[in-house]
């Protein structure tokens, strides 16, 4: 199942300079996990050692937050479109 992840302006260095990225997977853990294959530096970025989003990564599958669904077992169905959005400190 291909799946476009999108990544704000901050991420996009950390993927290459991409604004978006295709990958595989059917629930959000192995999107993530096929994002982090081929671009490592975001999984130092977004998770926690054990492999748990950081508490201030929201992702959304559809415009749907994760968090009041399955979280990382969300399913993703094909041609979904999958948004990383870290909090960012502001003034």
């Amino acid at each position: 199942m291909s799946v476009k992840v999108k990544l704000p302006t901050q991420l996009r260095a950390a993927a290459g300079g991409n604004s978006s990225v295709q990958v595989q997977g059917t629930t959000v853990r192995e999107v993530l996990e096929n994002v982090y294959a081929e671009h490592p530096e975001l999984k130092d970025r977004l998770s926690d050692e054990d492999g748990t989003l950081r508490r201030f990564v929201n992702v959304y599958v559809g415009g749907d937050d994760i968090r009041f669904g399955e979280g990382l077992d969300t399913t993703v169905a094909d041609g979904a479109e999958v948004q990383v959005l870290p909090a960012v400190a502001g003034g």
